[in-house]
């Protein structure tokens, strides 16, 4: 079966105030991960790095694994290759996550249905910074 993102669960993980696991997240600006969780805390969410350094990064404090995560995770937002986000997913069930988002390019159609079957939210091959401006143009301009 493949995944199709449901734009009512993008819409809820995107608006709704959420804790967010960034699985890859380090201090490297060069890298993708370092923008969009910039993003993402300009969202309002709180974002907790998750990188074998477990480096501090836009003052969060970083955490090695996400079992290492203290407290209630929301969204596991996954910035690894695809054939490293199947493990990625399993750890975001086993840590009671809410919901896994795996970034543009990262496809695991397995993973994912192993997520839904457990219960998470799956957002997969696309990314925040595209989906808020999407969002804007379903709704149209403020009023």
């Amino acid at each position: 079966m493949t995944h199709t993102n449901d734009p009512d669960v993008i819409r809820r993980l995107l608006t709704e105030p959420g804790r967010w696991a960034v699985v890859g997240l380090s201090d490297n600006p060069d890298r993708v991960a370092y923008g969009i969780a910039s993003y993402l805390q300009g969202l309002g969410m709180e974002i907790v790095p998750v990188h074998p350094k477990a480096e501090t990064v836009h003052g969060a404090r970083g955490y090695a694994t996400l079992a290492d995560v203290p407290g209630q995770i929301d969204v596991v937002d996954v910035f690894v290759r695809s054939e490293l986000a199947g493990d990625v997913v399993d750890q975001a069930i086993a840590v009671g996550a809410k919901a896994v988002w795996l970034q543009l390019g990262v496809i695991d159609e397995a993973a994912a249905e192993r997520a839904a079957r457990a219960g998470l939210d799956v957002v997969m091959d696309t990314c925040p910074a595209i989906e808020v401006p999407r969002m804007a143009d379903r709704t149209g301009p403020a009023a």
